[in-house]
């Protein structure tokens, strides 16, 4: 199942984007992510617009239709695309494509000096080739996909690896020259027990990585995953035992020297943090090359077509491949400020007719009662758990 395309209006077939929209561009910080959706398999849990090759579906051709699609951004943004502070090459498995596809992919992106350059990568797909020539592309940071150190656990999710694949992997880029290199975990999978995490937990960083991210497992609609918990063949995850995991994840991390920078995510120092992440958290500009992927640009946001063979014809042809676009309102501005912003460690501003349910929250131990102090609304540990709620709240 492929996921569901935002509701929205139509997209302008050159791509073009209002005069005040373009006028706000260079304000803030520029991204570029590369959705790459090819996959060896596909994992129970996941509802991405991800492919397997084969049934008509090939990455054959793929990094020139993203260099098209790049083409097509320099066109709209005024005829040169912005040298991009943050790259991101995600999806999928970007690391399925040959190298040397991967560097062509990277060539088209202009980017500007010192630009955080990320690639995702399932740990079975690494060697010390791939490493070289990844660093050799200008790639700056490694995210490998972890999810357990527990063998039925990643059973359970289907992933590939052994358990010690994602270890060694993350061992050899470090050993390649990567500086920064993060592993991704998932909490709750099923059959996972408080020593299964723990054991996760510690895996990981005796890799000695400079990030974790750790994300509760959650029951998509049309996974695989979502039919075994309907018809009873697996439990559905318990919120109480991901709470639990939550905390244990935090505890464990923070004594390893690895600091929360958003709800989900730990770093060892500020240069570890994933800017590009944080660019979308901000609400910054990005251009999403690829099927399925999601832009904004001053207050436009816009997806593409889902369809890798439908999205290469549209962008060989000189089209914008999106599907859909929305040009976001002052309320939809706030509220997506609100959601995301209080994801963050710096917290979200608060002032005037936001103080009242700010104060009762952190009241309830959910808001920093000194940071409110200072006009700012940060999340507690307590608080993290409950960053819908508190999200909610504040928008009245």
């Amino acid at each position: 199942m492929s996921p569901r395309l935002p509701d929205g209006g139509p997209a302008p077939a050159d791509g073009a984007l209002p005069r005040e929209s373009l006028a706000r561009l260079g304000a803030r910080p520029f991204g570029v992510y590369v959705h790459v959706p090819f996959c060896a398999a596909r994992c129970g849990y996941c509802d991405f617009n991800t492919y397997v090759p084969g049934d008509g579906i090939s990455p054959d051709g793929f990094a020139g239709a993203v260099a098209a699609e790049a083409a097509l951004a320099a066109r709209v943004l005024g005829g040169t695309l912005p040298p991009a502070d943050t790259v991101f090459l995600g999806g999928g498995t970007p690391t399925l494509l040959p190298a040397r596809d991967l560097a062509a992919i990277l060539a088209a992106i202009p980017r500007a000096a010192c630009a955080e350059v990320t690639v995702e990568a399932n740990p079975e797909t690494i060697d010390a080739p791939l490493l070289e020539a990844l660093l050799e592309a200008g790639v700056t940071r490694l995210s490998l996909g972890m999810q357990s150190a527990a063998p039925h656990v990643l059973a359970a999710l289907d992933r590939r690896h052994t358990p010690g694949r994602a270890v060694a992997a993350a061992r050899a880029a470090r050993a390649a020259g990567f500086a920064h290199v993060s592993l991704d975990l998932i909490y709750g999978g099923p059959g996972e027990s408080d020593a299964d995490w723990a054991a996760s937990l510690d895996a990981a960083l005796a890799a000695g990585v400079d990030h974790v991210s750790a994300y509760a497992l959650t029951v998509e609609p049309g996974t695989r995953l979502h039919a075994q918990v309907r018809r009873g063949a697996v439990a559905a995850p318990d919120d109480d035992v991901q709470a639990r995991r939550y905390r244990a994840a935090d505890a464990a991390l923070a004594a390893a020297g690895l600091d929360w920078y958003e709800l989900s995510s730990w770093a060892a120092e500020p240069g570890a943090r994933c800017a590009h992440n944080v660019g979308y958290w901000r609400s910054h500009d990005w251009w999403g090359i690829g099927p399925g992927a999601h832009s904004h640009v001053g207050g436009v946001r816009w997806w593409n077509v889902l369809h890798p063979a439908r999205w290469a014809e549209r962008v060989a042809a000189g089209r914008s491949p999106a599907a859909g676009r929305e040009i976001l309102t002052p309320e939809q501005r706030r509220t997506e400020r609100t959601m995301l912003e209080l994801r963050l460690v710096e917290g979200l501003p608060v002032a005037g007719a936001d103080a009242p349910a700010a104060t009762a929250l952190a009241g309830e131990g959910l808001l920093d009662s000194g940071a409110l102090a200072a006009g700012v609304a940060r999340l507690t540990l307590d608080g993290r758990l409950l960053a819908d709620h508190v999200a909610r709240t504040l928008l009245g």
